[in-house]
């Protein structure tokens, strides 16, 4: 939004109008945002990026109607006759600040910006039915250049199209910036902690799009089926900061971190050159547990992981995996891998069907405890080392596919049961490290 550099655009007659289109920054806003999710930290153009976004962020502030929070359909002529607040882009540039906040790409002051427009939505646009549903006006219709009849993207045209409610590119947006809102005002108890997980031991790569060998498979930037970008964000909306480790543990790497994971170690098959876990890699990770770290350790079924090393690991803690897999689903037959939760469990406080398929089975000796079994095998355990605590599961069931809600009937509550993991890890940190 320079704008120097829009009257000059409009100085060449191109035809079009240097109007600023409220849902069409909106859209801009949101792709800055969202795209950053696919660029990994040392990505050439990444800094570009944010630099482009926090420019928008100035902007987005600037045209804020400092009165109601929100934002014109025609943005720089707030007091322009016939100009009116609009649904859509007020909901995508809450949406893209409170996202940008979240993920640390613009600084904390934004929130503000994002909550007073949120604030603004609610009061001049979300009307309650007598049903207790919700309906969202004030959402233009559609918007455009060119076509016939010719759109000229004049300041006249841009209020002519019809003003209509319950529009989809208002209520998903809506939708989007509540859900950021939501995470925005959720207690923060990690607020300055910092969770660590492994690349060295799971170093799995694949050919991307372009050919390029890329890493995959339960990787915090990972957002398909076999990813842990939803983990991520669940860490995140607590307020822990997350970090990848490329490197073998080590006493100086470990010390930025309050909880460590290592999930699926890399067998012969899934690399090359795999990083198996050594005698130095143990001791350095039982030291840093045993002065208070959070080690989550989640396996996988026998085929799929490589065992031998990591329970070299694991019993150091009194846990060891078996080497089986249990719970093997047949197609949708969803009900095979179901586990139950019952009351007075130590780390999930609800009753709830939880899904895991193919897993290993544990072992345990003191120090380790279980914390859930099916049909008298231990899928879970945690034990307590120094000041330190270890969770262990033998299966990585906390990742993309089995917690979006797009896969599982609606009655599995994995996305829920990772939440409450996340809380309860958050809990275990000494108060000296909190």
């Amino acid at each position: 939004w320079d704008e120097s550099k829009q009257q000059k655009w409009a100085d060449k007659k191109t035809g079009l109008s240097p109007n600023f289109w409220g849902r069409a920054m909106g859209w801009y806003a949101m792709a800055l945002v969202d795209v950053l999710d696919n660029f990994p930290a040392d990505h050439p153009k990444r800094a570009s990026l944010t630099a482009i976004l926090n420019r928008t962020a100035v902007a987005i502030q600037k045209y804020q109607d400092p009165k109601s929070g929100l934002w014109y359909q025609v943005l720089d002529k707030p007091t322009g006759k016939g100009n009116y607040l609009e649904a859509s882009a007020s909901s995508m540039f809450v949406y893209s600040m409170a996202k940008a906040v979240r993920m640390g790409y613009i600084p904390e002051i934004y929130l503000s910006v994002a909550k007073k427009g949120y604030n603004g939505i609610k009061k001049e646009f979300i009307d309650q039915t007598s049903e207790g549903k919700v309906n969202l006006k004030g959402t233009v219709s559609v918007a455009g250049l060119g076509g016939n009849p010719y759109r000229d993207g004049s300041y006249e045209y841009y209020l002519s199209e019809k003003v209509i409610t319950n529009d989809p590119k208002g209520v998903g947006a809506f939708l989007l910036a509540s859900n950021e809102i939501e995470m925005a005002i959720l207690p923060k108890p990690a607020l300055g902690k910092t969770v660590v997980l492994d690349y060295y031991f799971n170093n799995e790569i694949k050919k991307g799009d372009d050919e390029q060998l890329v890493p995959w498979h339960y990787k915090w930037e990972e957002a398909s089926n076999s990813g842990f970008s939803l983990l991520r964000d669940i860490f995140k909306s607590v307020g822990f900061k997350t970090v990848k480790l490329n490197a073998a543990p080590t006493a100086t790497n470990l010390k930025q971190a309050n909880v460590y994971i290592i999930v699926d170690p890399d067998t012969g098959k899934e690399s090359p050159n795999p990083n198996y876990i050594g005698q130095q890699h143990i001791q350095s990770i039982a030291d840093w547990v045993k002065a208070g770290g959070v080690l989550l350790l989640l396996a996988n079924d026998i085929g799929n992981v490589e065992l031998d090393h990591f329970n070299q690991l694991a019993k150091i803690f009194g846990i060891q995996f078996n080497k089986n897999s249990i719970n093997r689903v047949q197609g949708n037959h969803f009900e095979e891998g179901k586990v139950m939760v019952q009351f007075s469990n130590p780390v999930f406080k609800t009753p709830m069907k939880l899904y895991l398929k193919e897993i290993s089975t544990l072992t345990i000796q003191s120090p380790a405890k279980a914390v859930l079994e099916s049909n008298a095998d231990i899928i879970m355990a945690y034990a307590k080392f120094g000041k330190g605590t270890v969770f262990v599961v033998g299966d990585p069931w906390i990742y993309n596919e089995y917690l979006d809600g797009r896969k599982l009937p609606a009655e599995y509550e994995n996305f829920k049961a990772a939440n409450d993991l996340v809380k309860w890890l958050t809990q275990q940190i000494p108060l000296k490290n909190n």
